[in-house]
């Protein structure tokens, strides 16, 4: 695996693989990496000749109260990582790469920010879009891969793809799950042995409110309410459950077309999300 730390090198290398008639693949990440990217790698892996992942703490989505210096890193373990699930190239720029001088110009992401995760991180996927595309411009894939973990992040990825006519294939990937169905993050590891036991409850609500659509249940509050019930078997705040139009994120009343079923929870010391993206005869994601 070869690593790559500046803008230069990474664009000159992909140009030449491009000139070479080889598709790029590429993985973002902000590393301490976990089997969700891995599982993004994998896909990557099988559809281009070549898979780039990039490491990049990106300190424009950090709030004031977010602290950006004690973001989680581990360099040698995600090179280690990295090689063992197949990844070619590895982009590790540093932060005065990235940015090296006062931006002249700032992207503010207008739609599909206002709710869900967004609602409480004002500016949030302003410092998302910024890097994604930069990213994008640096590494020039033909398909760059997300999780759907945050569906929210694939959303708004999708309408910067489409707004600015950048030349490249979004493939979201599915959520990666433990055995009993929690889908896979850091923060479980917070959970208490109570907790973990109950957090359960998230995946089986939406399983049910997916089924109910499925079934033909067209209306949002009973949707809501079915996911209710599961969550209020746990010891965790609830902080929202939403049903929204996918990928536009807007609230509907009557389920017609493709929508977001989402929920949030806060336990005592992690907060947990989970979603899944249903409509009257499909479900994705759970």
């Amino acid at each position: 695996m070869r690593i790559i730390r500046t803008i230069k090198e990474m664009q000159n290398t992909s140009k030449f693989m491009m000139r070479q008639g080889k598709s790029i693949g590429f993985v973002p990440t902000m590393g301490f990496l976990h089997e969700g990217h891995i599982s993004l790698v994998q896909e990557a892996r099988q559809q281009n000749d070549c898979v780039i992942m990039s490491i990049f703490v990106n300190p424009l989505q950090f709030g004031p109260n977010e602290d950006f210096d004690r973001y989680p890193r581990d360099l040698k373990r995600d090179e280690e990582l990295a090689i063992q699930s197949g990844v070619d190239i590895l982009f590790y720029p540093h932060v005065d790469e990235m940015y090296p001088k006062e931006r002249t110009t700032k992207l503010s992401v207008k739609e599909r920010v206002d709710t869900l995760c967004g609602r409480s991180r004002p500016g949030h996927f302003d410092g998302v879009a910024t890097v994604v595309l930069k990213l994008l411009q640096i590494v020039l894939p033909d398909r760059a891969y997300f999780g759907m973990k945050d569906a929210q992040q694939v959303a708004v990825i999708q309408g910067l793809i489409d707004d600015f006519n950048v030349p490249v294939e979004l493939v979201p990937c599915p959520i990666v799950r433990e055995q009993d169905g929690l889908a896979k993050s850091s923060r479980n590891v917070y959970l208490t042995p109570t907790e973990r036991k109950e957090a359960i409850e998230l995946s089986s609500g939406l399983n049910a409110a997916a089924k109910a659509i499925a079934d033909g249940e067209k209306e949002s509050i009973t949707i809501k309410t079915i996911i209710k019930n599961y969550l209020d078997q746990t010891s965790g705040v609830i902080d929202y459950i939403e049903v929204l139009s996918y990928p536009e994120l807007q609230p509907v009343n009557l389920i017609e077309n493709q929508v977001i079923v989402a929920v949030a929870v806060q336990f005592s010391a992690a907060r947990l999300i989970d979603n899944t993206i249903a409509t009257s005869d499909i479900a994705i994601g759970v």
